[in-house]
């Protein structure tokens, strides 16, 4: 090895190194579990991690590879894991390669300058996607490469995860479908459809109870693609397109299909203009004639009407980039609600208007919002779906909740004991709605931090006997579990950051602190130090377990980097209505619970100050 590239990999190893920990690493010091902490920028990634155990004796050399030089990470029986590459010679890393069985399946790279991510590819056996970051915030904004097979993963994906902005980067854009040389009626037609998905995405996202985020897309179904040759309908160019396509997702032992409908092919991307429909959920199924495979007259007749009209279409792009509470939404929206041509299109945007309204009213920019939610309110009584009256009603209810008690004379006191009455009040007037969930749920909260927890139970305990399919059921049987938990063995478990088990069963013999928390909670920040000092003190005596309840792991790992804690973290998807989070209904941030050695609750709802107290008691 030259002396010139010698002291080119030496600063490259420092470049990685920086980017594995919270602070500079000299070159000899670099080991395989700082390199191997580098993870994928986007979620989803299949790549080897190697067993802990086996972290030791992994090998990380550095490499001239080509031109460039380079740092290669291999498991201990030589299997390449990583690869890390300066290709410019700036001495900072600029491609990031990550392996599964010995191939490469994922690279993230900077095309510019500075070693800022803005190019995500899959490769090899992980599939052809290529997703581009171009606004510079690192993150995936559009694709430059995608399959019609890897764009109905990613709708899946979307609504498994309520996920509007995946959705859209897979939906049919404006300047592509000018791009395509279609004939002025077949445009508009597929302008309309397109605005229409957009708005039913955001419906079935919310109300589907059958893709859950741990369910897998299986299989792409679909006949062969067609070509719409150019003059069909007035068109200019030849268009590539899928009919029919169908999805096929599993969840635990149940298949499912989903409904994709058309893809288009947008130079080397595929494109949808169409919702999925989930089999089972109710929604109106998709045309088994397709929508460029069928009579001309057909599409001429039918296909241009389906989806909101063109002046509805204008209407929803003006309201692109305002903020939820912008007065100017208001009016936009009621445009919506004016240009409806159907009775779940009314519904749909009435619900954003009183969500637009109750935003302005808390924010303080609407001064008469609150008198146009109770107008809308009263409007709504008279409608035949009875759930909207009640959704309006409740965020009329919490906008003028906040608006009293943000007052500069509010008498605090007096509001907070009146909101219970009123929520008791909301559920009288609509115990089915799913908004009554809500109110029950804040009631049982209420109760709980008043300290009369058998009410609080009674109210966590209708919930799952009333509304035992909504969300927030698990969330209330875990709080009427927890308060019961005291003098009762904890049974508690979940995946770390690194995907391995951490479960309070094997530190029995040690009093055990659980700690539920999240990197924006300010309070639990400070209570860091002193608890890394009864760690200390209590060196095998004591363990701490932390819960986090964040919604990103990435935000979560960047913290733990900067913030080593000594002890485990469990984090899984769902943030505080994880399932760890749900298990004991975890309300707020900080939450610790003390358990003792033989794995019994001692302490519920434990304050920092108060935990040595408990520690000199428990431990001999």
């Amino acid at each position: 090895m030259n002396r010139n590239f010698s002291a080119a990999a030496g600063c490259f190893i420092g470049a990685v190194a920086l980017l594995c920990c919270s602070r500079p690493v000299l070159a000899a010091s670099a080991t395989a579990a700082q390199v191997l902490q580098v993870a994928p920028s986007q979620d989803g990634v299949d790549y080897d991690r190697p067993k802990p155990e086996d972290v030791p004796r992994c090998k990380v050399s550095a490499k001239k590879i080509g031109d460039h030089v380079g740092w290669i990470v291999e498991s201990p029986e030589g299997t390449l894991l990583r690869k890390f590459l300066d290709t410019n010679g700036d001495n900072v890393v600029d491609q990031w390669s990550f392996y599964k069985d010995g191939v490469e399946v994922y690279r993230d790279i900077a095309t510019k300058p500075g070693g800022k991510k803005d190019e995500f590819r899959w490769l090899n056996t992980a599939g052809t996607r290529w997703g581009v970051d171009t606004v510079g915030n690192g993150k995936l904004t559009t694709w430059k490469s995608i399959s019609a097979e890897e764009v109905t993963a990613e709708i899946i994906a979307a609504v498994a995860n309520r996920d509007n902005d995946r959705f859209v980067r897979v939906l049919l854009a404006s300047e592509e479908l000018q791009s395509l040389g279609l004939g002025k009626a077949k445009s508009e037609a597929v302008a309309s459809k397109v605005a229409k998905a957009g708005i039913d995405f955001r419906t079935l996202a919310d109300r589907q109870k059958t893709v859950m985020p741990e369910s897998k897309w299986v299989q792409f179904s679909g006949s062969h693609p067609g070509v719409v040759p150019a003059g069909s309908d007035d068109s200019t160019r030849d268009i590539e397109v899928y009919e029919n396509v169908v999805a096929i997702v599993q969840t635990g032992d149940k298949h499912t299909q989903v409904q994709i409908g058309t893809l288009i092919r947008v130079g080397s991307t595929w494109k949808t203009i169409d919702p999925p429909v989930i089999s089972g959920e109710g929604q109106p199924e998709v045309a088994a004639t397709g929508f460029f495979f069928q009579a001309a007259q057909s599409a001429r007749s039918g296909a241009a009407g389906v989806g909101p009209s063109e002046e509805s279409q204008k209407v929803i792009a003006e309201m692109e980039g305002m903020e939820p509470g912008d007065p100017r939404r208001v009016e936009i929206i009621q445009k919506l609600i004016d240009h409806a041509k159907t009775s779940e299109e009314r519904i749909l945007w009435s619900r954003q208007l009183a969500d637009t309204l109750s935003a302005g009213v808390q924010s303080g920019k609407l001064s008469d919002g609150e008198k146009r939610l109770q107008a809308l309110w009263e409007s709504a009584q008279r409608d035949t779906d009875k759930n909207l009256a009640a959704y309006i009603k409740f965020r009329l209810m919490t906008a003028g909740y906040v608006q009293a008690i943000s007052a500069p004379k509010a008498d605090v006191a007096k509001i907070q004991a009146d909101w219970p009455k009123k929520l008791d009040q909301f559920i009288s007037e609509y115990p089915t709605s799913p908004d009554a969930v809500e109110a029950m749920l804040q009631l049982g909260i209420a109760r709980e931090y008043a300290g009369q927890d058998e009410d609080a139970k009674k109210w966590y305990e209708r919930i799952g006997r009333e509304f035992a399919d909504l969300p927030q059921a698990k969330k209330a049987a875990g709080a009427a579990r927890r308060i019961d938990s005291v003098g009762t063995l904890l049974n508690l478990s979940g995946k770390s950051l690194g995907g391995e088990t951490v479960d309070l069963a094997s530190y029995r013999g040690k009093v055990v602190l659980i700690q539920y928390w999240a990197t924006w909670s300010e309070s639990v920040k400070n209570d860091m130090p002193a608890l890394k000092q009864l760690v200390t003190k209590y060196r095998g005596s004591f363990a701490v377990i932390g819960v986090s309840v964040d919604t990103n792991a990435k935000t979560l790992n960047a913290y733990l980097a900067e913030n080593p804690l000594p002890w485990p973290q469990i984090h899984e998807e769902g943030g505080q209505d994880s399932r760890p989070a749900n298990a004991l209904g975890i309300i707020t941030v900080p939450t610790m619970i003390l358990v003792d050695a033989q794995g019994k609750v001692v302490n519920r709802s434990i304050q920092t100050a108060e935990i040595e107290a408990e520690l000199k008691k428990l431990i001999p």
